[in-house]
C-alpha cells in the first residue's frame, strides 16, 4: 500500500539524506517494523519492535525549507528481523539483519477472496447505513493476495490485529483471519451506536 510520511526526527532525515545520496536507478528502500513496548519519538523510546516489518521503496520526495521531508512510500515485500544493530554516530538510525519473506497465495485462497469481499461490502454498508459515506475505489483488489492486504489496510482494527495480518505466510490464512475479524466487526456495527475511530471517519476507503 502507499504511505505518505513526514520525516521530522534528526536520524530519519540522516536515514533520508543517506537514500538520496544512493546512484539515481537505485531502488531507495528502507524497512518499516511496528513497536511492541514503547513509542517512536525520541532515541531508545522504542523497547520492543515485532519481528515482521515491511519493505518501503520511496516512490516521491519533496524537501521543505526547515529540512523536514514529505514523503509518499511503497510497500514491497516482507521480512522478519534477524538482529538490530545499535546507532552510531555515523549511522544514527536502527538497521538490522533481515530475511526475506515469502508470499504464497495457498490453496482454496479464490472462493475465500470472494467470501471476504462479500463481508468487506457488508462492513462498508454498515458503516455507510450509521452515517459514514464509505466509497470503494473502482480499482480495489479482487486477487487473492491483493485483496487480503487492501482489507487488511482498510478494515479498522487493533495494532494487535494488523501485526498478526502482516505476519501470515499466506494469503489463504490472511482471508480466513479477516473473514472472522469482519464477521465479528459486522456484529458490532449491528449492535453498538458508536463508530470505530479510523480511515472509515473520513469520506472515502483510502489505500494509504
Amino acid at each position: 500500500m502507499a504511505l505518505p510520511l513526514r520525516v521530522f526526527e534528526e536520524r530519519y532525515r540522516r536515514l533520508l539524506a543517506d537514500l538520496l545520496d544512493e546512484p539515481a536507478d537505485e531502488p531507495r528502500r528502507f524497512g518499516i517494523v511496528g513497536i511492541e513496548f514503547g513509542h517512536e519519538v525520541g532515541e531508545g523510546a522504542a523497547h520492543r519492535l515485532s519481528d515482521v516489518g515491511c519493505v518501503a521503496e520511496i516512490s516521491s520526495v519533496h524537501r521543505r525549507e526547515d529540512g523536514q521531508y514529505d514523503i509518499v512510500a511503497q510497500g514491497m515485500t516482507r521480512f522478519r528481523v534477524d538482529a538490530v544493530d545499535a546507532p552510531d554516530a555515523e549511522r544514527p538510525y536502527q538497521r538490522a539483519a533481515t530475511t526475506p519473506l515469502p508470499d504464497e497465495v495457498g490453496e482454496g485462497a479464490e472462493e475465500l477472496a470472494e467470501r471476504v469481499n462479500r463481508l468487506f461490502t457488508t462492513y462498508c454498508e454498515r458503516l455507510a447505513s450509521a452515517g459514514v459515506r464509505v466509497e470503494i475505489p473502482d480499482d480495489f483488489p479482487t486477487d487473492p493476495l491483493p485483496l487480503s492486504y487492501a482489507v487488511a489496510a482498510a478494515v479498522v482494527v487493533d495494532r494487535y490485529d494488523k501485526q498478526g495480518l502482516l505476519e501470515v505466510d499466506q494469503a489463504t490464512e490472511r482471508l480466513k483471519r479477516l473473514a472472522e475479524l469482519l464477521r465479528r466487526e459486522n456484529r458490532l456495527l449491528t449492535t453498538l451506536p458508536t463508530l470505530p475511530a479510523g480511515p472509515f471517519t473520513r469520506h472515502e476507503v483510502s489505500l494509504n
